[in-house]
């Protein structure tokens, strides 16, 4: 069950799992150009297992035929999730399925074997312009599930579990696990918790993670204090847990000048080997070559819609 700040957890010293690290994500570009921040990979932080990487698209303002895309690119090995909060994308693959993206709309792939993918801007959103921001994140698969289907969840915004506090001060939206009593629509191929919180000043929340999850936080927007050290933590920083409880605390301070917007991100680490190139996400080099090979040869298909 988790805590806010109407019961235990008032007035009383944070509990649960540490802060081990804290870190700044970085500016690149992706696509056809478009701008995101990157939490990992990175030169000092490769993954958080089973995590490949997590981009946050935006927030960024587009005047007409500025927004750009990913045109057709291939994936195998992992699974990607977008998570878009504002702006319209559109979708399809080498598989034959296709799909629109929307504010606050969830599409899960699991790329498994291998797919051309294509993520490209609304028609209408790319000619009359407006506001993009959204997030990526690749989910890595274990080697007994690397080479399965193709499958895809698309989960329009609302269908998508929305909890709060009693007080209405701490709200999350549930993209995959469980938090304030709503769980999940997502299935996920591995123990997942994927949490957008939304904190008032002074409001604090305390999350159950597995100890034997891998944790983080993105902070998306304002300040807080995190772990039971409070570390803290603002704006497109990355907070990583220790695995040295089952409880991660967050909280506000009463004189924050605006509200957390947080993203906590946990799973059960795979603990395999990672071969990478790319978009291909594998256990060897052999697999990768493998990878490489199947996609220049058209083995993965081509999108013909």
């Amino acid at each position: 069950m988790v805590k806010t700040e109407n019961n235990s957890l008032l007035n009383k010293k944070a509990t649960g799992r540490k802060v081990t690290r804290v870190w700044d994500s970085t500016t690149t570009t992706e696509g056809e150009g478009f701008l995101v921040h990157r939490s990992f990979p990175t030169r000092s932080v490769l993954d958080v297992d089973p995590f490949m990487l997590l981009d946050e698209m935006g927030p960024m303002d587009l005047a007409s035929g500025e927004a750009k895309g990913a045109p057709d690119h291939p994936h195998r090995g992992f699974e990607t999730v977008t998570y878009l909060l504002d702006g319209q994308f559109e979708h399809r693959e080498s598989q034959g399925h296709s799909g629109k993206l929307s504010a606050g709309d969830v599409q899960w792939m699991t790329a498994g074997a291998g797919v051309i993918h294509s993520e490209m801007p609304e028609k209408e959103f790319a000619r009359g312009g407006g506001r993009l921001h959204g997030f990526q994140l690749w989910v890595n698969l274990p080697k007994s599930d690397k080479m399965i289907k193709p499958r895809y969840q698309d989960i329009k915004s609302d269908k998508i579990p929305i909890a709060e506090s009693a007080d209405g001060r701490v709200k999350v939206k549930v993209i995959a696990g469980e938090s304030l009593g709503k769980r999940a629509v997502i299935d996920t191929r591995t123990p997942i918790i994927y949490l957008h919180f939304t904190l008032q000043p002074g409001s604090s929340v305390v999350q159950p993670v597995p100890q034997n999850f891998n944790a983080f936080a993105y902070i998306v927007g304002g300040e807080g204090l995190f772990g039971a050290d409070e570390k803290r933590a603002q704006r497109e920083q990355v907070v990583l847990f220790g695995n040295d409880g089952n409880e991660i605390a967050i909280s506000v301070p009463d004189e924050a000048a605006s509200p957390l917007d947080v993203l906590i991100i946990a799973g059960v680490p795979l603990n395999e080997p990672v071969a990478r190139y790319g978009p291909f996400v594998m256990n060897t080099e052999e697999e990768i070559q493998q990878a490489i090979d199947d996609y220049r040869t058209g083995r993965m298909g081509k999108i013909e819609f």
